[in-house]
């Protein structure tokens, strides 16, 4: 019998285990503990992204009360609530969080439902279900870096 391969899309990528059976597959996957997967997330962010207070410049202020849009370019808002959660801690919010930032930043967005809509689209996720905040997939992180902020720096210059 040939090899089994599997392809798990993760937050950071793509993870392939390869087994002979699928009881091997399971036993890998077993020692591939949440720890791992957010250590190996956060170490892959960190050495390939440049600092985002760089990548943000002109477009998003970072206040102590989070990330304010301060850019005058016409946003969707998808690509609003996307650069707020881009630019936020941990790139996680909440729907309500969200929508005070953006209604500091003037622009008014029914977020849960937005959000509702970007989830289905695998632009964001819920790492956690017991708790109410968002993140970003690996998709919605290029579809922001990749697009939305070179929409914006073209816009700008």
């Amino acid at each position: 019998m040939g090899k089994i391969r599997v392809q798990i899309k993760a937050p950071f990528g793509e993870i392939v285990v390869e087994g002979d059976s699928a009881q091997e597959i399971l036993a890998t996957l077993k020692t591939m503990s949440p720890q791992f997967m957010s250590e190996i997330g956060n170490l892959i962010s960190t050495k390939l992204t440049p600092p985002i207070k760089t990548q943000l410049e002109g477009i998003v202020e970072l206040t102590t009360e989070g990330p304010i849009i301060t850019t005058r370019e016409k946003l969707t808002h998808y690509e609003a609530i996307g650069l707020t959660l881009y630019a936020s801690e941990g790139k996680t919010s909440t729907a309500a969080q969200i929508s005070q930032l953006l209604t500091a930043s003037g622009i008014k967005s029914m977020v849960p439902a937005r959000i509702n809509e970007m989830t289905k689209r695998g632009l964001v996720f819920k790492p956690d279900p017991v708790r109410p905040e968002f993140k970003l997939t690996t998709q919605g992180e290029r579809w922001i870096e990749e697009e939305v902020l070179v929409k914006l720096r073209g816009a700008g210059s």
